[in-house]
């Protein structure tokens, strides 16, 4: 059994976590705040059924997305690149060239899919095992949170 907590979630983590019992839907494990590399944090990264890599990053106002001049840099970390926002979210201001999502607290919808540009293989697998590390992790601190976890390498 994983602990609850009483913690309510910030308006990005609602959409965050829509987001993700949608791609789980799909078939897609996913991982919240997840970092590709030092100094970048995404909000979802998912890994498909066929090994595809998805960044998707939610945005629950204007002055969030405004505020976020760092989302260029994810670009070379995924195959697929997403914005998640809910329906009141002015979506003319999201920069052609990537994906929509409209999603709230308990699940969400691809409105327009992103165009896929794929990682290197080389890329891909670095990926992927830095993804798997970090999920078994994060399970582990959920199950022991006590455990001295802080090499994640």
């Amino acid at each position: 059994m994983i602990p609850q907590t009483d913690t309510p979630l910030m308006p990005g983590q609602l959409l965050a976590r829509g987001v993700c019992r949608h791609l789980a839907s799909l078939g897609f494990a996913v991982v919240e705040e997840f970092t590709p590399e030092r100094g970048k944090r995404v909000d979802v990264m998912a890994l498909g059924p066929k090994g595809e890599i998805w960044v998707v990053e939610c945005k629950s106002s204007r002055a969030d997305f405004m505020s976020d001049g760092k989302w260029e840099g994810y670009l070379d970390w995924c195959d697929r690149y997403f914005w998640a926002v809910d329906e009141a979210f002015p979506t003319d201001l999201l920069p052609e060239g990537t994906g929509l999502i409209i999603a709230d607290a308990y699940d969400a919808e691809v409105l327009r899919m992103a165009p896929e540009v794929k990682l290197s293989g080389a890329r891909r697998n670095a990926l992927i095992r830095r993804f798997a590390i970090h999920a078994a992790r994060r399970l582990q601190a959920l199950r022991d949170p006590e455990a001295r976890l802080d090499a994640w390498g």
